[in-house]
């Protein structure tokens, strides 16, 4: 007859599991601690599964390759390029005008000041960094594919477009106010 398994005394403080056991073959996931949306008193967290297969700063983030101030520039980022671009559409002639048609949204604040964010952004990060903030945020697309999309596609331009984002992440985080500049320490000479 098998032996009975030992039940653990419940603990409190320790986060709740709910990580499923049944995923796709092709899934992608990493493990993350979050807020516990039920919680009866604040602070409780779970430990749930995020997808990474489309989300290459999630990917980043989860392999440790970047650092959570980096991480919430990426996201702030993606959330004013996402308020940005829903802005007025352009009239299309082609298709048939109709009375009572919705009349065009006018920009909100929150737009205006989305774009400006993107704009300082734009300028503080330069074309290059720019370009390539936005094939990796906007885009999703990974190191590789950004230098397929260049011409250059050997591991040292791989690491060159990493070291770079990296940078830019950087860059965003003092832009968006998740990091401050450090002063770099200067040594000084004997005399």
């Amino acid at each position: 007859m098998p032996k009975a398994k030992r039940r653990k005394p419940y603990n409190p403080a320790k986060a709740h599991d709910r990580r499923t056991r049944d995923l796709l073959r092709n899934a992608e996931v990493a493990t993350v601690e979050v807020d516990n949306p039920l919680a009866l008193e604040p602070g409780e967290k779970i430990i749930a599964l995020r997808s990474i297969r489309n989300d290459p700063l999630a990917r980043l983030h989860s392999h440790r390759q970047i650092d959570e101030a980096q991480y919430q520039a990426g996201r702030a980022f993606q959330g004013d390029w996402e308020k940005a671009e829903r802005g007025p559409r352009a009239v299309d002639p082609t298709r048939e005008y109709v009375d009572g048609g919705q009349s065009r949204e006018p920009i909100t604040e929150g737009q205006r000041k989305a774009v400006l964010r993107l704009n300082r952004a734009e300028r503080e990060l330069g074309a290059d960094g720019s370009a390539l903030v936005h094939d990796v945020l906007v885009q999703g697309l990974t190191m590789e594919q950004v230098g397929q999309r260049r011409g250059l596609c050997t591991k040292r331009w791989s690491d060159y477009f990493s070291r770079r984002l990296r940078e830019c992440l950087d860059r965003l985080a003092l832009l968006y106010g998740f990091a401050t500049e450090h002063p770099v320490p200067v040594k000084t000479l004997p005399r």
